[in-house]
């Protein structure tokens, strides 16, 4: 695993305009393990230029080049994808089986889906007198968040280039080692130059200057809703279009008919997953006041199998953050039934798998993103008392429904102002449109949802004859 000491910038590797570095820390023992360099508004810039530069031929090939390029690039992570769940698992801390199978796993299949659909999107129809196509919307800049950090970058570059856009990526500060992996990948897939550029740095420097730049027509983003309101106010004065990705806080409704000891040991496991550094996850857990005290104990007991299979997070701030929750937590009321705020181990990020009982929907850590293994059980009256639960939170990302068949869950899913829900513990859907409601988010990811928020349409009238 070496780091490269440049940006990817007009398909070669570049050296940065400063001298200054951001360290890329292991989360499990504490120890650099590389060095890349922090971008200044001046690398920003150069890679805008070489973007809008490429911009109208790739703009104008035919979507059966841009789908075989994209071929080409799924194939380059599939030879890469060792290399990329180990560099995921040393700065992220995630467990190497999970490394392999969802955060290198899930991107090739999205990779391999945007390949298919640049080669079978309609990008022409006949609409009445008119002809109604869609281009693309230019060059954007995509910055990405920690959490997935190669999934988050496959999710924005590939409907982009599928689109016909050119790119500047600007990774997370704490997993940039997976994003220069990928620029390798799409330099050996014959990307051309200029298609793809890589700037690494701090969010309040590059990633601001890639969001204010005059030359990107579209930032699409994922991360808090604090950064992202900056986004979408910088965004805005220049009239630019958005896509934000931001936070949750998704209700895991448990309905009385429904098998409660599997909805409960699915939803714990939903929350553990990646160490609770999920947008997505279910972390308010609602049960019927008549189930309750079984759901609290079997959600304990679930919880506690997973102290040992669980990684750290990603850094010592979102360790301390994650703490301060669960601190807050007890102060306001709640009850600890697993877990708590000490950490399991001398060294790592570490934070143990934690569930509250006795939690109240005004509490903070049921109103508030977390974004670590903390799960909060809350107990509703009637349906009507889970619907108000459910969606009395300013986020709307996603969310399940177990009932004891799909129509009643449905009926009910239909209600919750969410943008994605699991009925009875469906599985994800890489080809679904992914994006919330509310303060979670504006526009959609995957799918040809994912693709059209890379495109703009333009009509073209005839004369009737």
């Amino acid at each position: 695993m070496k780091a490269h000491d440049g940006m990817y910038i007009d398909g070669a590797w570049r050296p940065a305009v400063g001298a200054d570095t951001i360290e890329v820390v292991n989360p499990v023992d504490e120890q650099v393990i590389g060095r890349v360099p922090a971008g200044t508004a001046e690398d920003v810039d150069a890679a805008v230029r070489a973007a809008r530069a490429a911009l109208p031929a790739w703009a104008a090939t035919l979507p059966a080049e841009r789908a075989a390029r994209l071929t080409a690039l799924r194939d380059a992570l599939v030879a890469r994808k060792d290399e990329i769940a180990e560099t995921v698992t040393a700065e992220l801390g995630s467990p190497l089986p999970f490394s392999q199978s969802v955060q290198v796993g899930l991107p090739i299949l999205v990779a391999g889906s945007y390949a298919e659909l640049a080669a079978t999107h309609a990008f022409e129809e006949k609409v009445g007198n008119s002809i109604v196509h869609q281009e693309p919307v230019g060059v954007v800049g995509a910055i990405t968040p920690w959490n997935y950090p190669l999934h988050q970058i496959v999710a924005k570059v590939a409907p982009a280039l599928a689109a016909g856009c050119t790119v500047v990526l600007k990774p997370a500060e704490d997993t940039p080692l997976t994003a220069q992996l990928f620029a390798e990948a799409v330099n050996s897939a014959g990307v051309p130059a200029g298609v793809f550029n890589l700037v690494t740095g701090l969010g309040p420097v590059a990633g601001q200057a890639l969001a204010e730049h005059e030359g990107i027509d579209l930032v699409s983003f994922t991360g808090s809703t604090a950064v992202g309101r900056q986004i979408g106010a910088t965004a805005g004065a220049a009239v630019k279009k958005v896509a934000l990705e931001l936070g949750g806080k998704s209700a895991n409704v448990i309905l009385p008919s429904a098998d409660l000891a599997k909805a409960v040991n699915v939803g714990v496991a939903n929350v553990m997953s990646n160490s609770g550094q999920t947008c997505s996850a279910w972390t308010r857990m609602l049960v019927h006041r008549d189930q309750y005290d079984e759901a609290v104990e079997l959600a304990a007991a679930a919880a506690a199998k997973y102290g040992d299979r669980i990684g750290p997070l990603v850094s010592a701030k979102q360790q301390a953050r994650v703490r301060s929750y669960i601190d807050k937590g007890v102060a306001e009321g709640a009850r600890l039934v697993a877990g708590g705020p000490e950490s399991p181990y001398e060294r790592g990020y570490f934070v143990q798998p934690t569930v509250f009982a006795d939690v109240t929907p005004q509490m903070t850590i049921a109103q508030e993103e977390i974004f670590g293994p903390v799960l909060s059980i809350l107990p509703y009256e009637d349906e009507e008392d889970a619907l108000r639960i459910a969606n009395g939170t300013v986020y709307g990302l996603a969310g399940a429904v177990w009932a004891g068949d799909d129509t009643e869950a449905v009926a009910f899913a239909r209600r919750l102002e969410t943008g994605q829900v699991d009925i009875n513990g469906g599985r994800f859907n890489p080809l679904a449109p992914f994006g919330g409601y509310k303060q979670s988010g504006v526009g959609r990811e995957l799918g040809a949802h994912g693709l059209a928020e890379y495109l703009q349409t333009k009509s073209l009238q005839f004369q009737e004859r």
